[in-house]
C-alpha cells in the first residue's frame, strides 16, 4: 500500500533512464497530446460567450440553467473515462482514440442539430462521453513512455500548452459569435475533432505493444481495477485531485455570471478570464523547470498550502466587503499558479506505481477526478446569488479539502519528509 516516490530520493534515476523512445519529435509530441487533453477545456471554455444567445435561443431565462452546458458536458467526460483506459490496455491506444474521437464528432453534430435544450444537453453528454477518450489515452502515452520526475516534467509541459486554451478558447467563442449564431461554435469543434482525428492517425506511434497488453476478460479488469483501487499513494492523490477539478469547474461555471454580471466587464470578460489562466501556464513552465530539482512532493504540497490560504483570505476579506475587480483577479490568478504547479505532480504521483495498468488507472483516476470536480463545481455554480461570495467559499473548502486527502495519505508526512524510510 505505500509505494515511494522516487522523487523524492536523491538517489532517483534521472530523466533518461525513465524514459523510452517517444517516436516523434518531442515539440510535436507534447503538442499533440496537449491538444487531446486541451480538446474538453476548449469545448466548455469557447461556449461561454455564448451562453446568453444559447439561453435566449431556447427561452431559457434562468442564468443557473445555462451552467447545466457545462456540468452536463463534465459528467458525460467523467463516465466517458471509464471505458476508454481498459479498452486501450487490450486493444492499444490508437485504435481506441479513433473510435472516441468519432463519439465525440457525433455528439458535436447532435448540438449543431438540437431543436430544443434538451436535445441540446444529450448532444453535450455525449460530447463528453467521447473526449474522455483523448485525455485518458494521452495520460497513459505519458506513463507508457515516462515515470517519475520525468512523467511530471513531460506533463508540465503538456500543461503549459494545454492551459493556453481557456485564454483564448473565449475570445474564439466570442469572435464567432459576433460573426454567426452559437450554431457555429460547434461547427468550429466539428473542424477540431477531425483535424486531431487526422493528426493523431497519421503521426501518434502505437505506445502500447502487443507483448504489453492486458486481457479484457472480467477477472483480468478485476485484477487491474483492485490494483488500482488498493494503491493508498494512488487513491488519495486522486481524492485530492477531485478537489482540485472542483476548483476548475466552479471557477469555469461561474465566471461568465461573475465577470460580466458582478463585475460588470461585458465584452471584456474573455481577456480576464484569460488572464488567470496565464498563471496556470506560467506555473506549468516553472514546474517543468524546478520538479527535478525539488521533487514532485515538496513542490506540489507547498503549492497546495500556498493556495488554500490564498483562498481562505479571499473569502474572509469578500465576506467583510465585496472584492474589487483587480483584488479577485489578481487573487484569483495567484492560487491558479499554485494549481498549475499541482496538477502534473499529482497526475504523476498518483499515476507512478501503477505502469502495468496505466490504461485502468488512467481511466479510473481521471473519471473520479473529473466526475467529483464536475458535481462539486457544478454545486457551486448553482449556489451564485449575484455575488463571489459562493465561489470564494467553496474553493476555499476544496482546497482545504484538498490538502487534508494528501494529509492523511501522506500519513502526515507533507513536504516529502520521511520518504527515504520507505524504500
Amino acid at each position: 500500500m505505500n509505494n515511494p516516490d522516487p522523487s523524492s530520493s536523491a538517489q532517483a534515476a534521472p530523466p533518461s533512464q525513465t524514459s523510452t523512445p517517444i517516436g516523434m519529435p518531442f515539440a510535436e509530441f507534447i503538442s499533440l497530446l496537449a491538444l487531446m487533453m486541451a480538446l474538453t477545456a476548449f469545448s466548455v471554455d469557447i461556449m461561454l460567450p455564448a451562453l446568453p444567445e444559447i439561453g435566449d435561443a431556447f427561452s431559457v431565462t434562468d442564468e443557473n440553467h445555462r451552467q447545466l452546458l457545462v456540468g452536463v458536458y463534465m459528467l458525460g467526460f467523467a463516465l466517458g473515462q471509464i471505458i476508454y483506459g481498459p479498452f486501450s490496455d487490450r486493444f492499444g491506444r490508437k485504435p481506441i482514440l479513433y473510435v472516441s474521437l468519432t463519439v465525440y464528432l457525433v455528439g458535436t453534430v447532435l448540438c449543431m442539430l438540437a431543436p430544443e435544450f434538451g436535445h441540446l444537453l444529450i448532444g453535450r453528454l455525449v460530447q463528453g462521453i467521447g473526449c474522455g477518450g483523448p485525455r485518458v489515452i494521452a495520460i497513459a502515452i505519458v506513463r507508457d513512455r515516462f515515470e517519475g520526475r520525468g512523467m511530471s516534467r513531460v506533463m508540465s509541459f503538456v500543461m503549459m500548452v494545454f492551459i493556453i486554451v481557456p485564454v483564448i478558447a473565449p475570445s474564439v467563442g466570442g469572435a464567432i459569435g459576433a460573426f454567426g449564431p452559437w450554431v457555429w461554435i460547434f461547427a468550429f469543434l466539428l473542424l477540431v475533432g477531425v483535424v486531431l482525428f487526422i493528426w493523431a492517425g497519421l503521426r501518434l506511434p502505437e505506445t502500447c505493444p502487443p507483448e504489453d497488453r492486458t486481457p479484457l476478460t472480467p477477472a483480468g479488469l478485476y485484477r487491474a481495477a483492485a490494483t488500482v483501487l488498493t494503491t493508498r499513494q494512488t487513491v488519495g492523490y486522486a481524492m485530492s485531485l477531485g478537489f482540485m477539478f472542483g476548483t476548475l469547474i466552479g471557477y469555469v461555471s461561474s465566471a461568465q455570471q461573475i465577470y460580466q454580471g458582478v463585475f460588470g466587464l461585458g465584452a471584456s470578460f474573455p481577456i480576464f478570464f484569460g488572464a488567470v489562466a496565464i498563471f496556470m501556464s506560467g506555473a506549468s513552465l516553472a514546474n517543468a523547470r524546478l520538479v527535478e530539482r525539488l521533487g514532485m512532493r515538496r513542490l506540489s504540497h507547498s503549492a497546495l498550502v500556498v493556495m488554500a490560504l490564498i483562498l481562505f483570505v479571499l473569502m474572509v476579506l469578500d465576506e467583510i466587503a465585496p472584492v474589487s475587480l483587480l483584488t479577485f483577479s489578481v487573487m484569483f490568478g495567484m492560487a491558479f499558479f499554485c494549481v498549475g504547479l499541482i496538477l502534473p505532480n499529482f497526475n504523476a504521483i498518483a499515476m507512478e506505481p501503477l505502469g502495468k495498468v496505466a490504461g485502468m488507472a488512467s481511466s479510473l483516476i481521471g473519471a473520479y477526478m473529473t466526475g467529483m470536480g464536475a458535481i462539486l463545481g457544478t454545486l457551486i455554480g448553482q449556489q451564485f446569488d449575484g455575488t463571489a461570495q459562493p465561489l470564494t467559499r467553496g474553493l476555499a473548502a476544496f482546497a482545504v479539502a484538498s490538502l487534508v486527502a494528501v494529509f492523511i495519505t501522506e500519513r502526515g508526512r507533507l513536504f516529502g519528509v520521511g520518504e527515504s524510510h520507505k524504500r
